[in-house]
């Protein structure tokens, strides 16, 4: 169980008070699940309702655990979630209890009075931070002081830095949530300092240098990063872009404030810069990427990038480029990153080609040298190449023998990650301390010898364990994970060479498969034959793959053989990855064991080698257990007191983890605690913790400065202004056209699913009474006459594209006399279709491609937004009776419908919940709907009877055993007789 320290129980004290209400902000890390828990222990009772609302099903099951464990297990915390039916909630709430709800249940309960809102003792709100005029929480809170002034409301919060939006955020927060008090505790709070402070953990901060490699691809990166922001600035001198700097641009939150900056004219900005906001996320990304992938996966990933930056997904030549990668920091980029891969030996690769004008005929002559070198090699002759060696390479030889799998030329360089070698330092040291500290131990003394090695991610999780699994601990530094990654480079060669494939399999019918033909692992063929194959089709790729070659490479003057640096002029790295690729696909096409193949047996092998499993099988001591857990919520906390480490290496730093471990040490107090703290300097992970840091404290400073000159909101009472929402109907039957006053307040009838939006409650603050329901046809009924359906624009492009928004608008005309289409943009987003290229769900379905190739008319946000505005020609010439409204945000929804119900009657929700599904209510629109195209398919049955008939009979079949006079009885003599005899003899008469 977590124990409370004593800030905790200072801050449990001050705010467990049933009859108050507050909102409190604490640091990251520093245990705010410990405090809910505390809370809900308190309020657990059979005669209390306590409601947790906006908890994740994480963050509900953890809060569940750990209360089982404080002893609330009678009946505990339940949840309730979709699949939890009306009447089970009924019953539910009326025993009380702890119960977690979502948010958009808990409202629908509250308006249709299934939970009893006078009775609820309190809600407690986690991640206020979310909290906004819109937002859910805030229609809960509202409909809760409606009915409910005595019961309490408490809300938490731990992200202190996402109070930032709007001119006084904290004060928007309190108003939405009614509330006047506010408690706020950061790491510097005087109570936590001194709660902290008595018994620190050993902290060993390790500062490791990156590879030369590595900083130059480190430095490169930012100054890409710094040209992009730069040109984002220049392109875009009518915003406020100054809080763009690189410091902020380490986070993930840094792509999103771009976004929202550029949102209200997206549809305005050009091309050129929504390809700059593209390129600055995925350099954030590459910075990540550089330290925490290997060397390889980081290598592949920029040739995937160099790949899709030059041409689309559908094969064409990509129109706007991205301009960082034609700089020579981009360069810098690319090339090193290679070389910590591997070279291509020059001195092996000369002797191999003989010197010859023609840059094509030198590669050509350059690979029947190397195949000629492997059917001598299968003969048991010697190779004729080696003698012309240097004694460098030599030397190299002799000290790593040399892979059969690599292809000629190709020194692996594989440089492994500066950290792995440190982890094996800190291990082999933990060990040592380990064996030093064991005579001294006893049984009852706390705390376990298992270590934990805490990353940023799963991906980082896994590199860890799969080093740790294959290290060679007798290795130099530097080469300790040298068995991984030559793994990791026989599945890069394969991967290579698939690329070359995928590629020639897109250019039609010149390009020749390059699949297996049965020389696999299972059947390996011998060498001489093997070779000989290759040959022959060598033979009959020749002339193909010359001129292959000259579209590539164009008129180069000399030759760019992959074993050079990228430095002559006019080279570009697009075309040195296509040669590349093609010379490691011809070598994989002439071995005769897949490498795919080989790569998965070489992981089973691995896996047999390492521990024989089945004759080992049984408990690990806790000092030969090494867990590797990437970083997560408070569920940390339950995690290092139920594991109780000494041990902690912290692979990256994450400054919440450092927090819970100095609770998890003041927790604990005779248990010692030594934390690796291992960071690359000069680096972005340095970089992006520090600005983390310096941006948690300045949040809580302006947020402190912000709730002493607060001034606090006067909260209207809604139940005196129910009164005035009466008179709202005028009727001008009545003579003189005096006025008549309503006895029904103004309503509107809203679906269940629409509440997963923020109109509902702008409706509902805007006066109007919210009646949820569930409805065939439409989403909001507003007056008898006026069904609306509402489209957000993503909806509205997967609308059409699947053909929903035609049987809708079909039903809203076939029952109301206004059916109405409203389309709703987004509140802080241009008002504009030329948007709707940017939905993924309409590029995926385009059916309106260019009609040439290059036409500067078929650009994506043009044709995307004359598609969508085709289609919605097309839907009013096919319902002239459907009415389209344009409303540019919620709010102007809202204000809309006042507008549309000002003098009308208002809408009886038993008779909308009937519409569409008159005869069977439980069989929804879609077979009422089909039934009745059915019917109107058939002679005698128009569009002004279909409903009579639906009517006097009770299903289509029914319709077809009727005889001729009953038919005439329905549908007239002459109706009838025609349908009859259509139906009965499958022609008119």
């Amino acid at each position: 169980m977590s124990v409370l320290l004593p800030f905790h129980k200072s801050i449990v004290s001050k705010i467990h008070d049933p009859a108050t209400s507050e909102l409190v902000l604490l640091a990251r890390g520093l245990g705010l699940r410990r405090i809910v828990c505390k809370l809900l222990q308190i309020y657990d009772s059979p005669n209390n309702l306590v409601l947790l609302v906006n908890a994740t099903p994480e963050e509900e099951a953890a809060i569940g655990e750990e209360l089982g464990i404080m002893g609330c297990r009678n009946p505990g915390l339940r949840i309730v979630g979709f699949e939890t039916g009306r009447k089970d909630r009924q019953d539910l709430y009326k025993k009380g209890g702890l119960v977690s709800i979502t948010s958009q249940i808990f409202t629908v309960d509250m308006l249709t009075s299934d939970i009893p809102t006078h009775l609820i003792t309190g809600i407690l709100i986690l991640h206020a931070e979310k909290v906004t005029p819109t937002s859910a929480e805030a229609f809960i809170v509202r409909l809760y002081r409606e009915k409910n002034k005595n019961g309490f409301l408490k809300a938490f919060s731990d992200q202190p830095e996402h109070i930032t939006s709007g001119m006084s955020p904290l004060r928007t927060i309190m108003k939405e949530l009614q509330l006047r008090t506010v408690h706020i505790y950061p790491r510097f709070h005087a109570e936590i300092k001194e709660s902290l402070d008595r018994k620190t953990p050993d902290i060993v901060e390790l500062h490791q240098d990156m590879t030369e490699a590595m900083s130059e691809v480190h430095h490169a990166i930012v100054q890409c990063m710094t040209t992009t922001l730069s040109e984002l600035k220049r392109a875009n001198t009518m915003l406020d872009l100054d809080d763009l700097t690189i410091d902020n641009a380490y986070f993930r939150s840094f792509d999103m404030i771009v976004r929202r900056m550029l949102d209200p004219v997206w549809h305005k900005v050009g091309p050129r810069t929504k390809q700059l906001v593209s390129d600055l996320a995925t350099l954030r990304r590459l910075l990540t990427y550089l330290l925490t992938y290997d060397a390889l996966a980081f290598h592949a990933y920029l040739e995937t990038l160099i790949a899709a930056n030059t041409t689309t997904d559908a094969g064409t030549a990509r129109q706007h480029q991205s301009p960082w990668m034609l700089t020579d920091a981009a360069h810098t980029i690319f090339t090193y990153a290679k070389r910590r891969c591997y070279v291509m030996n020059p001195v092996l690769r000369a002797a191999q080609q003989p010197h010859v004008v023609n840059p094509a005929d030198e590669e050509e002559e350059a690979q029947w040298a190397a195949l000629e070198e492997m059917e001598a090699e299968a003969r048991g002759e010697p190779s004729r190449t080696a003698a012309g060696a240097t004694s460098k390479g030599k030397e190299k030889a002799k000290e790593r023998p040399r892979k059969k799998w690599l292809p000629e030329g190709m020194e692996p360089v594989l440089e492994e990650l500066p950290k792995w070698s440190l982890l094996a330092d800190i291990l082999h040291e933990i060990e040592g301390e380990m064996m030093r500290l064991e005579p001294l131990s006893t049984s009852y003394s706390p705390g376990s010898n298992t270590v934990l090695i805490m990353a940023s991610s799963l991906h980082t999780c896994t590199i860890i364990k799969d080093f740790l699994s294959t290290m060679d601990a007798n290795a130099p530094r530097g080469s300790q994970g040298r068995r991984m990654m030559e793994d990791k480079l026989r599945l890069y060669l394969w991967w290579k060479g698939k690329l070359s494939e995928r590629r020639a399999e897109g250019k039609g019918p010149i390009a020749l498969p390059k699949g297996k033909d049965g020389s696999n692992g299972a059947s390996a063929p011998k060498p001489d034959d093997g070779v000989s194959e290759a040959l022959k089709r060598k033979d009959r790729e020749r002339q193909q793959r010359a001129m292959n070659r000259r579209r590539i490479r164009g008129g180069a003057s000399a030759p760019a053989a992959p074993s050079r640096d990228r430095t002559a002029i006019g080279a570009s790295p697009e075309g040195e990855i296509k040669q590349e690729a093609d010379e490691i696909a011809d070598f994989l096409s002439s071995q005769g064991v897949d490498l795919e193949t080989q790569a998965l047996m070489s992981d089973t092998q691995l896996f047999s080698m390492d521990d024989d499993f089945d004759a080992h099988y049984g408990l690990l001591a806790p000092a030969q257990t090494v867990v590797v857990r990437p970083y997560s919520d408070d569920t940390d906390d339950q995690m290092l007191q139920e594991v109780q480490p000494r041990f902690i290496v912290m692979y990256e730093p994450n400054l919440e983890f450092i927090r819970r471990i100095e609770v998890y040490r003041n927790s604990n107090p005779g248990l010692a605690v030594r934390v690796y703290f291992m960071m690359y300097k000069l680096s972005c992970e340095e970089g992006k913790y520090l600005t983390g840091l310096r941006r948690e404290k300045e949040s809580f400073e302006r947020l402190i400065k912000e709730r002493g000159s607060m001034l606090m909101p006067i909260y209207e009472d809604r139940s005196s202004a129910a009164g005035e929402a009466i008179i709202k109907t005028i009727s001008s039957r009545i003579a003189g056209g005096r006025k008549e006053v309503s006895t029904e307040p103004a309503r509107v009838i809203v679906d269940m699913r629409e509440f997963r939006s923020s109109l509902p409650s702008l409706l509902h603050a805007s006066g109007l009474l919210v009646l949820p329901v569930t409805l065939t046809v439409g989403d909001y009924i507003l007056t008898p006459d006026i069904c609306v359906e509402r489209k957000s624009i993503p909806d509205l492009v997967s609308s059409f594209n699947s053909g929903r928004l035609y049987t809708q608008c079909e039903l809203m005309s076939a029952h109301y006399k206004q059916p109405i289409l409203l389309i709703e943009f987004e509140e802080h987003k241009s008002f504009s279709l030329e948007a709707v290229a940017d939905v993924k769900a309409y590029a995926k379905s385009n059916k309106y491609p260019p009609k040439k190739k290059g036409d500067p008319r078929a650009d994506n946000a043009s044709s995307a937004a004359q598609s969508i505005q085709s289609k919605l020609v097309l839907l009013t010439l096919t319902f002239p009776r459907v009415r389209i409204l344009w409303s540019s945000s919620p709010y102007a929804t809202a204000e809309i419908f006042n507008d549309l119900k000002m003098n009308a009657a208002q809408p009886d929700p038993a008779k909308a919940v009937l519409v569409g599904a008159e005869e069977d209510p439980d069989a929804g629109a879609g077979v009422n709907a089909a039934a009745e195209e059915l019917l109107r398919c058939l002679p005698g049955i128009t569009a002004k009877n279909v409903k009579h008939v639906m009517s006097r009979v009770r299903s289509v079949r029914e319709l077809c055993e009727l005889s001729l006079p009953e038919v005439q009885d329905v549908l007239g003599v002459e109706p009838g007789k025609a349908c009859y005899d259509f139906i009965h003899r499958g022609e008119q008469k």
